[in-house]
Parts: structure tokens; sequence; C-alpha cells
């Protein structure tokens, strides 16, 4: 269990250094140690339970298995990554004026306050504590998302707060009944909000309180996964917040939403009979999926462009997970890996594109590939991936998820298919402008690291390519154990 307390402390102590220190200038590097030592610790902690199993530790405070290792993992490589892109980003955004050191200090604490968040939601056994680490990922968020002080970017963040913080609530009163059906058969105690001891225990509950639990539960994540109509924070949050804000805003904070709601269907559906809490997640999914894909013609900031785009690949998963087959839940798994991926790499390409240009405005805009190849061809390639088109990891969980809603409600298919070519039509008809376009007179190359993004669309090739088999058989584990397997 050392590794998984590492996990938690590393980020907690750096938090507190980097609220010291984080002004002055090996604050980034710093940052990058503790998310590289971070990544070890999952590292070393994915191996043990490879090896060993589910983990549990003595105090029952803390579980890892299938579902949440590889989780871990993801989490802490987007972490480091970005990361890594934060340190030029910043400095050129201190350059022009738009930081001070003091606003540097709160963002790399925050950071690693934002990343000590994504760790606990993913690590505990407990409910209650599920709730709280996803309220502190809200205020880290709030604090970062206003980061730049003007008035675009504290409305932004204060929309979040409020939408988010009656979703939290939602969520709370969710928690709560959830407790209340497990003390009517477990007693009151800390093993009435333990996932595992109600994952084990869910078949004696009343049925009747876990279907109203659910529906707040999902309403109430489903807020902060971004799920239509719950969704209008999303695209202020990405367009007024700094860019590494919005590459693990999207590449993380939204997977730990939708990992709450998952853990809650598992435990539900083993005492509600019939497909409802399936159905109420496909709905969701599908309406996001759909409204969002439409939205994508209408954007005119390119941050708030790829944050539709988010919505609808969170609308997929999400709708994936609902059909609950096997199959789904492995085309869902894989989908949160390359997705992550994907747009984490999109929105710091983005990041160093609205800086050439000095702006988000997509139509000033131009020529990128004429101005800085590196970020042109990132941002294009980026947009294939995320797009769905081939060999990209994306269009096989794609396809994955089509032939799971053929095999299982063959009418949706049809929705589906016309949503991801509107989509495609969405993304590219703005891209392509972007990176083909003029190159306006004047415009210059900026500092730009381009490694994280690099090594995010090799890995997303990579696995449309094949799916190396440790990750085939953790995705096949999770399934397993989401679909209604024990956990092992």
């Amino acid at each position: 269990m050392i590794a998984l307390y590492l996990l938690l402390t590393i980020p907690l102590a750096g938090m507190a250094l980097l609220a010291l220190n984080g002004h002055k200038p090996w604050a980034g590097r710093l940052n990058n140690w503790l998310n590289a030592a971070t990544l070890a610790a999952a590292l070393v902690l994915a191996l043990i339970v490879l090896r060993a199993g589910t983990l549990i530790s003595d105090d029952r405070y803390w579980l890892v298995d299938a579902f949440n290792v590889y989780l871990i993992a993801l989490t802490a490589l987007v972490g480091l990554t970005t990361g890594i892109f934060s340190g030029p980003y910043m400095e050129h955004e201190k350059e022009i004026g738009r930081l001070n050191p003091r606003r540097l200090r709160l963002y790399y604490s925050m950071y690693q306050g934002f990343m000590l968040a994504m760790y606990l939601i993913l690590v505990t056994n407990n409910m209650g504590i599920l709730w709280v680490a996803m309220e502190g990922a809200t205020l880290a968020t709030v604090l970062l998302v206003s980061l730049y002080r003007t008035p675009e970017s504290v409305e932004a963040a204060w929309k979040y707060f409020i939408l988010c913080g009656v979703g939290i609530a939602q969520a709370l009163f969710g928690t709560i009944l959830l407790y209340y059906a497990a003390t009517q058969v477990l007693g009151a105690g800390e093993a009435a909000l333990e996932w595992a001891t109600l994952y084990t225990h869910a078949g004696e509950f009343d049925p009747a309180v876990l279907k109203i639990a659910f529906v707040f539960l999902l309403v109430g994540y489903g807020t902060k996964v971004g799920l239509v109509p719950m969704h209008s924070w999303l695209p202020d949050a990405h367009s007024e917040g700094p860019t590494p804000m919005s590459a693990i805003l999207s590449g993380l904070l939204l997977n730990d939403a939708l990992y709450a709601i998952v853990r809650s269907k598992m435990i539900v559906t083993q005492a509600v009979p019939g497909p409802l809490p399936g159905y109420l997640m496909m709905g969701f999914g599908l309406v996001s999926f759909l409204v969002a894909v439409l939205f994508l013609h209408r954007q005119r900031d390119i941050k708030r462009l790829f944050s539709y785009s988010s919505i609808e690949h969170m609308g997929t998963m999400t709708f994936a997970f609902g059909i609950g087959t096997p199959l789904a839940t492995f085309a869902a798994l894989m989908h949160m890996t390359v997705h992550s991926l994907t747009k984490s790499a999109i929105f710091v390409t983005v990041g160093h594109a609205a800086q050439i240009a000095g702006t988000q405005r997509m139509d000033k805009i131009r020529g990128l590939i004429a101005t800085q190849p590196q970020v042109g061809w990132g941002l294009l390639v980026g947009t294939l991936a995320i797009a769905g088109f081939p060999p990209f990891g994306v269009f096989v969980s794609e396809f994955l998820v089509l032939v799971a809603t053929m095999e299982s409600y063959p009418w949706l298919t049809l929705p589906l298919l016309l949503g991801l070519a509107i989509a495609f039509g969405g993304l590219f008809r703005h891209i392509q402008p972007i990176v083909f376009g003029r190159r306006p007179e004047g415009q210059q190359p900026v500092a730009a690291n381009m490694m994280p993004v690099f090594v995010h669309l090799g890995l997303v090739l990579l696995l449309g390519l094949t799916i190396p088999g440790v990750l085939a058989d953790w995705f096949d584990q999770a399934a397993q154990l989401i679909s209604g397997g024990m956990p092992q």
C-alpha cells in the first residue's frame, strides 16, 4: 500500500511546497518532478494490482481494482504531460502580462491540489469521501478558471461554482439516500458508505430507495460530466480558464465524474430489477451526444469548439456504459482512455495556436502550418483523431460502441452514425482554414513544447493499430466487474 499512500501524499506535499514557492523560476520544474513521482507510484500500484488483484487497505478506506487502477495510471500520465506543457505556456502568459508571480503561485499549488482530488476520487472506498473529493476538485477548478481575473473568467468561475454546486448537492442527497438504504440492512456506521460492502450487500437494499438515489447521483455527478442539459458551465470554463486547465479538465475531471456514476450504477443494478439505470444513462448520453454535435457548427471560439467535442464524447461514453454489455463497457473504457489522451493533446495545441494568433476567435486564427508547422500539424492530426478517423484509437472505440448498439438496440445505430457524420463536418469546417488558410502578416511562432502532443497522439495511434495484451486484460477485467461480476 506504500505506492497508494505515495500517490496521495506527493501531491499533498507538492501543493504546500508550491503554495510557498510557486512564483519562483524553478516552480514549473518542481511541478514536473512531483507529477513524475506520482506517475511512478501509479505504475507500481498498477503492477501490484495486476499481480495480486483487488487491494483494500486494512482500515478499508482505500480500494484499487481493475476499474480504477488504469484510470489512476492515465490520470498520472496526463497530469505529467500537461504539467510539462504548462512551463513554457505559463512563462509566455507571464511575459505578456496576463499573469503575475502571485497568480503563478496559485496556479501551481492548485494544479497539485486538483491532482490530489483526482487521485482521492479514484482510490477511496467510501462514497462520502468520494463526494468530498469531488467538491475539492470543484473548488480547485474554480480558482483555476478565474486565474486571469478578467470579468469573463470570474463570471465563468461563478457559473461553474453555482451549477456544479447545485449538481454536487444533488449527488450528496443521492449519497444520503444510498446510506439510508444501506443502514436498513447493515446498521449505522462507516460500513454503510464503503463501496466494497455496498456492492456485496446491494441485493438486500430497498430497490425503491435506490432508484431515487441513482437519479440524484446521475444528475448530480452528471453535471460534472457535462451531460446535457447540465452542461452550460463547461464551454465557459474552457474558454476563459488557462489552457492547461482545459487539458486536465477534459482529460481527467470528466472521466472521474463519470467513474462516480458508473460505481453508483454497479451498486444500484444489484438491487433494482430491470434496465432503468441503464436506460437513464443511455438517454442522458444520447441527448448529450446529439446536442453537442449540432452545437459544433455554431462555435466561434476554438476552445469552446473542443469543449462541445468533449460533451459529445462524454455522451458517447455514458451511452455505452448505459447499454452495459461487456462489449459496450469495454468500448466505453477504451473511449475514456483515447479521449483523454487525444483531447488533452488538442488543448495543448490549441493553447499554442491561441498564443500565435493572440486570440481564441477562429476567424482570426489562420495559416498555422505556414507559421509554425508543428502546431499546425498537431492540431490537424489531433482533430483527425478526435473525429474518429482511422486508424486512430477513437475510431476503434466508436466502432465498438456502434457494434454493441447494433447488438442490443439496432434502431439507435442510425442517430449515432448521423451524429458522428455531423460532428466530423463541424470540426473540419472550422479547422481547415485554421491550419491551411493564408498566414496573417506579422504572425510569428511562439515557444512551444509539443512533446506531450506527439506522445499522446502516438499512443492513440498505437491503440488504434493494436491494444497491448496487458491493457486489453485490464479492460476485460474492468468490463466484467462493471457488467456484474464480483471484484477479484
